[in-house]
């Protein structure tokens, strides 16, 4: 199946993948496209072009205004697995100064799915964000634990011997050699790292990738969602039937934890719109026209309430 689009070249060897507008969407309905907004979708591990099927329909859905571009970084398909976050942020950033420059006026907002809700955590709060180039917004669809995934699918045996060695690799300096294939690089369908299985698998809690385990102190969470400033409004999304959640997790409960960490560090929750999608797998792949249809809505009526600059969005307005 063929998808109309425009596909940009934002550095050299990396592109962004830009859907086509709504054929209801006339060129008389169109506004200077140096006003035009721009929803900058990123996808998971493994992910890349049209693996995910929802961002089309929000592409199909968006108002004249908006326009949606998947970006594809170099951590791609399998280019994660001897990648980092602080790769993948910064080349975000370079994306983001791209469509900042086609699109003077216009807003960007970033949204990701899976690990790519770990860029944008990283991209907004890691190490280097000040000089990143700023967003009006972010949504996180289906941040995820890697770690409680990894616990909950592989036998002990396989996780604690590929920790093992993989802290025998970073200790000799070879954090960026690639672990022997076993039964972990197999549930990523991947050869991976030795860092990137300790970032992931993230045994003392402190990996890189590890900002949504549901087992993260106070402390982890005010120094991650608690530094979300008030001017990059966030949305979460969390899959109500994601099958890499353990049955132990309070969905609803750990979305009001992070909710609430961002609003006493002084930043701002579409609480209205996002929460859990009940019905909802992981990537949505698959899942009906109701719990997709669901997804569109509320990523419509967040980027609306973006676009107008909505005053209720003043910090801790929603704080119980």
């Amino acid at each position: 199946m063929a998808h109309p689009g425009v596909l940009h070249r934002y550095t050299s060897k990396l592109v962004a993948f830009e859907h086509t507008p709504s054929p209801c969407h006339s060129a008389s309905t169109l506004q200077d496209p140096s006003t035009l907004n721009t929803l900058l979708w990123v996808g998971g591990l493994g992910d890349g072009l049209l693996t995910v099927d929802y961002p089309t329909a929000i592409a199909k859905s968006l108002p004249p205004n908006w326009r949606l571009a998947h970006v594809v970084l170099t951590s791609a398909y399998n280019g994660w697995a001897t990648g980092s976050l602080k790769r993948d942020a910064e080349e975000l950033g370079k994306a983001v100064v791209y469509f900042r420059e086609l699109r003077g006026n216009g807003k960007v907002v970033l949204m990701g799915h899976s690990t790519g809700c770990q860029d944008l955590m990283e991209y907004i709060v890691g190490a280097g964000h000040e000089a990143r180039p700023t967003v009006n917004g972010m949504v996180l669809q289906a941040g995820v634990s890697d770690r409680e995934a990894l616990v909950q699918e592989l036998h002990p045996e396989v996780y604690n011997s590929t920790v093992e060695l993989a802290q025998q690799m970073l200790k000799e300096g070879r954090q960026n050699d690639i672990l022997p294939r076993n039964d972990a690089s197999k549930a990523f369908g991947s050869a991976m790292t030795a860092y990137r299985w300790l970032s992931l698998a993230s045994p003392d809690k402190n990996g890189d990738d590890d900002y949504f385990s549901s087992d993260l102190d106070d402390e982890k969470l005010a120094s991650t969602f608690g530094k979300i400033v008030k001017e990059t409004p966030v949305m979460f999304l969390f899959s109500g039937s994601d099958e890499h959640v353990p049955g132990f997790v309070d969905k609803k409960g750990l979305v009001e934890r992070w909710t609430g960490f961002v609003r006493r560090g002084g930043g701002v929750v579409d609480e209205d719109d996002g929460g859990v999608v009940e019905g909802a797998s992981h990537n949505l792949n698959g899942d009906g026209e109701a719990v997709v249809g669901d997804l569109v809505k509320r990523v419509l009526a967040f980027l609306g309430r973006v676009g107008e600059d909505r005053p209720d969005w003043e910090p801790g307005s929603k704080l119980n």
